[in-house]
């Protein structure tokens, strides 16, 4: 492990051993070690330099829009490919949450994205991506798969 030092100045150090301490950390080093991991992967997907990438897309919407429910499961049918599931919450009597897992190419994801969140009647929306390698493994399946059946079946290994 490689060591460095840094300089705060009193009000800075106080205000982070706050954060270390509402976040839970154990030490400066912890907290350091997630920020710029976090740092480091904005970075990343801001530069588009992670070409693959596992991510979160959550939005709100009135159930009572027009077809609305049945345009988005469309979508998320047509896009198989991305689309790992979907959590759907009755908020109140007019409003929905769905929360999609997405997994793919990080240009398809954030296309999908946009183009649903842009989607006419939808809330909220907020987009999540994490940077992701995947590594391909053999598997099998008990059902035989068509042929085009185009989703990886490789392995998260989160970036360090």
């Amino acid at each position: 492990m490689e060591r460095f030092t840094i300089s705060l100045d009193e009000e800075l150090a106080r205000a982070f051993d706050a954060l270390i301490a509402a976040r839970g950390y154990s030490n400066r080093s912890e907290a350091v070690r997630d920020i710029l991991r976090g740092q480091i992967e904005a970075s990343r997907l801001a530069r588009e330099d992670a070409p693959h990438c596992i991510a979160n897309l959550s939005y709100v919407f009135n159930h009572h829009e027009r077809e609305l429910a049945e345009r988005v499961t469309h979508d998320q049918h047509a896009h198989h490919d991305l689309c790992v599931a979907t959590l759907h919450a009755h908020l109140d009597h007019d409003n929905c949450m769905e929360s999609v897992i997405l997994r793919g190419p990080t240009a398809a994801v954030r296309a999908f994205a946009d183009a649903l969140i842009a989607r006419p009647g939808i809330r909220h929306g907020q987009l999540n991506l994490v940077s992701a390698e995947f590594r391909e493994q053999p598997h099998s399946h008990s059902h035989a798969h068509p042929e085009g059946h185009g989703h990886p079946h490789g392995h998260y290994r989160p970036r360090s």
